[in-house]
Order: structure tokens, then C-alpha cells, then sequence
């Protein structure tokens, strides 16, 4: 598994998120929502942390941390894969950090079916997770990141390549101020966890 995050810097992360809580709340906001990810998934799974740039942040995580290579997220994620893929493994996941609440059975849902790729759709048009078990140079071309047609786009993109493509479950990433309080009133969000603490510290969660 390969978590993808940014850098928790103020002012370029979690952009939309500031517009409504600050830079600085937004950028502490990333980091815990990392931190929880992690926490979920490295319990079951081998997890890398692939950042955008080199930092000293989350120094007590115990996994391997690569820097993610140059271009798009369509070029930094098929690169990862491919990597991984060229290491032996035979399906390779690339998990978002925007939805601190995922289920454990929305995550192990990539790991199942027979399909070329299998993507993780999230409520807002784009994909919160891709597993992939061979990969094709132009299975991302012309794909409109940050969109309402990523996941379509995606999709397409990767069957016009001649992968098979399936699809696991629905959830909601947390992009903007108002998917705070949606957050805080998740069922699978743990209450003891940093981004709970963030949560509360915001007066959004008792």
C-alpha cells in the first residue's frame, strides 16, 4: 500500500479547507488526517509514504518514505505503481489522505475482484484509492484532475487503454470547510485519533 500526501505546509495544502478554517489550521488538519491513515491501513497492510517534497514531518512513522517522482498525479501515481509493480508486487494500491475516515472494508475492497485496476470512487466525482495489477503508460492521458470527471475520465482512460476496470465503494473526501462537520459526525472516524483531536480543538466535535 502507498499512502500519497503533501507536504503539511501552510498555504500549500488542504487550499480549499483554509478558505474556511486558515492556512495553518488546515495544514495541521493534513497532517493528522495522514497520521490516521496510516494508523488504518499499516495494521494490515506493508504501507509506504510517498510525499510531494522532502520533509521532516511525521518522524515516528515506522514505514519506508520515498519522494514522489516529477509531473502530474497521473505521472506521480502510475510511476509509484509501476515501481512497486517492478518489485514483485502483484497488486499495488496508491490510497489518498483526504478521507481520515475510510473503512477498513472500503480499503480492502481494492484488494478484490480479478480486474486490471480497481478505483475507489469518491462522492465528489474524483477517486479515493486505485489498486492496480499491470499498468499501461497512457492509462491516465487527458484525465482532468481535481475534478467532477476524474473518476469517469479515469475509467475511460484505462479501458481505452485495454485494462479492465472495476469499481469499489462510495465515500467522501474532506476537501472543503463544510465536509468538517460531516467529518466530525462519521461513524468510522476514531475518536481517539489526531484528526478527532483537531476536530475538537475547532469546537466541531465534544
Amino acid at each position: 500500500m502507498i499512502l500519497f500526501a503533501r507536504a503539511p505546509v501552510p498555504g500549500r495544502v488542504k487550499t480549499r479547507l483554509a478558505a474556511g478554517v486558515g492556512t495553518v489550521v488546515a495544514a495541521r488538519l493534513h497532517e493528522a488526517f495522514v497520521r490516521d491513515t496510516m494508523a488504518r491501513v499499516s495494521q494490515h497492510f506493508a504501507t509506504e509514504l510517498h510525499t510531494d517534497a522532502a520533509t521532516s514531518d511525521w518522524p515516528d512513522l515506522s514505514c519506508t518514505r520515498r519522494l514522489q517522482h516529477a509531473g502530474d498525479l497521473g505521472a506521480r501515481m502510475r510511476q509509484a505503481l509501476s515501481d512497486a509493480l517492478a518489485r514483485g508486487v502483484e497488486r499495488v494500491a496508491v490510497l489518498g489522505t483526504d478521507a481520515p475516515d475510510l473503512p477498513e472494508t472500503h480499503i480492502r475492497q481494492l484488494f478484490q475482484g480479478t480486474s486490471d485496476v480497481r478505483l475507489g470512487p469518491a462522492e465528489d466525482g474524483g477517486f479515493w484509492g486505485i489498486a492496480c495489477t499491470r499498468i499501461v503508460d497512457t492509462m491516465f492521458d487527458g484525465v482532468p484532475w481535481s475534478s467532477a470527471r476524474t473518476l469517469d475520465a479515469t475509467e475511460a482512460a484505462c479501458r481505452h487503454s485495454g485494462l479492465s476496470v472495476s469499481l469499489a465503494s462510495v465515500w467522501g473526501d474532506v476537501d472543503e470547510p463544510a465536509d468538517l462537520r460531516r467529518l466530525a459526525e462519521s461513524a468510522t472516524l476514531d475518536p481517539a485519533g489526531p484528526t478527532a483531536g483537531e476536530l475538537r480543538r475547532l469546537h466541531l466535535l465534544g
